[in-house]
This record gives C-alpha cells, sequence and structure tokens, in this order.
C-alpha cells in the first residue's frame, strides 16, 4: 500500500513541514525546513479529481462522461476544489507573515 505524506499533525492538527530529503539513490541527504506544495496539501480525492481535470485537457463535459456524474455536479466539485485551494493559498500567506 502507498504512503501518502501527511500534510496535517495527527495530534494538533497543526500544518506539517518537511525537515530532509534522501536521494535514495545516492543516498545524499538535504536538511531544513521546507513547506509541502499546495497540492500536496489537498486530500487525496482532491488530487485525484485535479489530476482528472488536467488529464481530460479541462473539460468538465468529458469528466462528467468519464466519472457517470452531470456536469453540474462535477462543476460544483470543481468549486469545492478551487475553494480549498484559495484557502491553503490564504493559509500559506498567513503563515508566512508571522
Amino acid at each position: 500500500m502507498k504512503k501518502n505524506l501527511p500534510a496535517n499533525c495527527p495530534s494538533c492538527r497543526g500544518r506539517l513541514s518537511v525537515k530532509s530529503l534522501i536521494c535514495e539513490t545516492c543516498d545524499t541527504q538535504v536538511s531544513g525546513i521546507f513547506s509541502l506544495p499546495l497540492l500536496g496539501s489537498l486530500s487525496d480525492a482532491d488530487q485525484e479529481f485535479i489530476i482528472n481535470f488536467v488529464k481530460s485537457s479541462g473539460s468538465l463535459k468529458l469528466m462528467a462522461k468519464q466519472m457517470n456524474l452531470s456536469y453540474p455536479t462535477v462543476r460544483n466539485r470543481l468549486d469545492e476544489v478551487i475553494a480549498r485551494i484559495e484557502e491553503e493559498e490564504e493559509e500559506k500567506q498567513n503563515n508566512d507573515k508571522n
């Protein structure tokens, strides 16, 4: 089973940062405090939706057909993902100010 990088602390739900990275090929390690990419902080379902959106060339009509859903349902789902992205961007801006 594939493990996904967590975006929030399991204890307090605060935003997690990456402290180190390692190359599995040559064992090079990089340490520091790195923020997660915006898309990485979204849920698996949101990430999958975005991937399908890109693969369908941004066609909600095609996505609706592939997902066997109505166009308005897929449009609403996109609006929800956009709202979460905007929330993530706002939270990142607020954290950057502190």
